[in-house]
């Protein structure tokens, strides 16, 4: 049983260290990326969801901790 741990822990680095660096090795040979796009002004509407957002996660926790 020892043998199959062994040989699974070996596949497994084997595996990720095949996943991590093939997908860089393919992007190296490919063509130059292209200029990178200026990053969209915030506009105020993502700062009020997030806000939002975490008092509705608040509210709720309360109501948890009272009930």
């Amino acid at each position: 049983m020892e043998i199959f741990r062994i040989s699974y822990m070996v596949i497994s680095v084997l595996a990720l260290v095949l996943a991590l660096g093939f997908p860089s090795s393919i992007n190296a040979e490919s063509s130059p990326a292209p200029a990178p796009t200026p990053s969209p002004s915030s506009d105020g509407v993502a700062i009020d969801q997030g806000i939002a957002y975490v008092l509705m996660v608040v509210a709720l926790v309360l109501t948890y901790i009272i009930h």
